[in-house]
């Protein structure tokens, strides 16, 4: 019996038979017109107006207040059309439209029945290269020199802060709720990686309804402090996926026992247009 339900999220609507073909569930977003084939952001309660800035969150909303009560009592996941969950490592060159439904995940296997959530592998910050962070980041290194010595220095609220504006992250926690401020912000402080691409894949939807309990509030008060017709840049324009790109690894890591997953790249719209 399937244990695995995937929701595959694209902006193209000419991908339904592939991503129909994976047994995945296709979902449609942005601002072109998909068929009635489709799951969207659309319809009933949604915010499908601020796919822009939220990215694929629109879509985690949509769930949240319409589809809780439809979702199967087994694992449920998330991928997009150009990242997909793998049990092996692929290098990006080795993989093609026709080997991609071969390697690309149907089932968790028994070794994951001991955990709740399973989060893509983990990306490790004081890995870059010090010439991206000179290039990206002069006046924060002429503030903290020894970021360019120190890896330990080089942790998620250096990251944040580099790529996506100083302080901004700190200004976002300070409006999170009290059960998880201090603990998100000592988070980013002390950790030098994070699991990336707001993929993941939980066993309890129960677990999945409290961190939609816990991200979406937040959101909205953040929409005071980052309102969308100031956010310019790709950097800033999708401010609200780089928050939750960093939150999705505390918040389950704090509340679930997680293991991790390869996630591979292959763009389908290099051979599906």
């Amino acid at each position: 019996m399937k244990n695995l339900t995937i929701f595959c999220l694209t902006l193209e609507p000419s991908h339904l038979n592939f991503i129909k073909n994976l047994n995945y569930i296709p979902v449609g977003l942005g601002e072109k017109k998909f068929s009635n084939d489709w799951m969207t952001d659309k319809k009933g309660e949604n915010i499908s107006e601020k796919n822009k800035n939220y990215g694929e969150y629109t879509f985690h909303y949509w769930i949240w207040k319409n589809y809780m009560d439809k979702l199967d009592n087994n694992w449920i996941g998330f991928c997009q059309y150009r990242k997909f969950w793998t049990l092996k490592n692929f290098e990006n060159s080795k993989i093609d439209i026709k080997i991609l439904p071969q390697i690309v995940l149907k089932e968790i296997p028994k070794e994951y029945d001991d955990c709740e959530v399973i989060l893509g592998e983990p990306f490790f910050i004081n890995q870059i290269r010090t010439m991206k962070f000179l290039k990206k980041g002069f006046q924060l290194l002429i503030k903290n020199p020894k970021i360019l010595f120190s890896q330990k220095s080089r942790n998620i609220k250096f990251h944040f802060d580099l790529m996506h504006g100083e302080n901004n992250l700190y200004k976002a926690i300070d409006l999170l709720d009290e059960n998880n401020k201090d603990d998100f912000r000592n988070y980013v402080n002390s950790m030098e990686y994070f699991h990336p691409q707001n993929m993941f894949i939980c066993k309890s939807k129960s677990l999945l309804r409290q961190y939609y309990e816990t991200i979406f509030p937040w959101f909205e008060k953040c929409e005071k402090i980052f309102p969308f017709e100031k956010l310019h840049g790709y950097d800033l324009t999708r401010i609200y996926g780089f928050l939750a790109e960093r939150f999705l690894s505390y918040w389950f890591q704090k509340n679930a026992k997680c293991k991790t997953m390869n996630i591979s790249f292959y763009d389908i719209r290099n051979d599906i247009y």
